[in-house]
């Protein structure tokens, strides 16, 4: 990393450090490879990088507290590995799968799942209507707004299984969109978590849930 770079990464603060425990040195180098690898291989601009921790890794621990005890989470269109690699960081007694299209991007995944031993993880390039598995949790963050997102992932819900999409300050609009469908695809009716997260960014989660009896 250049003495540039390095000026401009954004510095984890101390409950930045606390959410990680155990796995910060892990989650530090997955933000050395995104400042390093992460503008070259077009997966963030360099804009982002002062706002690294804050607006893209912290952001994604958001879905965390609403994960469940066990199971399997897919991270549909999981790009530079947002909300994915720090679902798996910070839940590694979950089975992971990153579902990517883009061939350069499932390399960039491999590539950090190799370089910080990310054994609970598995990467698909695959459009997610190609998937005819079925899990506990899929998580999205930046796909497509919720009507898409909801007809793309609904068929990856195994029956009590939850959608939870990181979105923003529109995450009220695009509910109030997708109510149609969502009824439509016999789910739930959104529920929308909203978090202030140690980077003090405020971020929603949209949880949707199958029901268990369909």
């Amino acid at each position: 990393m250049t003495g540039e770079q390095r000026a401009q990464v954004e510095e984890p603060t101390p409950e930045m450090r606390e959410i990680f425990g155990v796995s910060f040195a892990a989650a530090e180098h997955f933000a050395q490879m995104l400042a390093e690898e992460g503008e070259l291989r077009g997966l963030v601009g360099p804009r982002e990088l002062p706002r690294l921790w804050s607006r893209h890794i912290i952001n994604s621990a958001a879905v965390v507290p609403f994960l469940p005890a066990r199971g399997s989470v897919a991270d549909v269109g999981s790009g530079a590995g947002f909300p994915g690699v720090v679902v798996a960081l910070l839940r590694p007694d979950l089975d992971v799968t990153l579902i990517e299209t883009m061939e350069r991007r499932t390399q960039w995944l491999s590539d950090v799942v190799e370089e910080l031993g990310l054994d609970n993880v598995t990467i698909r390039r695959a459009r997610a209507e190609e998937i005819k598995d079925r899990y506990d949790v899929v998580t999205a963050r930046a796909v497509a707004n919720l009507s898409k997102l909801v007809r793309l992932t609904a068929p990856l819900l195994r029956p009590g299984g939850a959608l939870l999409a990181l979105k923003g300050m529109r995450a009220q609009a695009e509910v109030d969109d997708a109510k149609y469908v969502i009824k439509k695809v016999k789910l739930s009716v959104a529920v929308i978590h909203e978090i202030v997260t140690a980077g003090d960014e405020t971020t929603a989660v949209v949880e949707i849930r199958r029901p268990k009896n369909r």
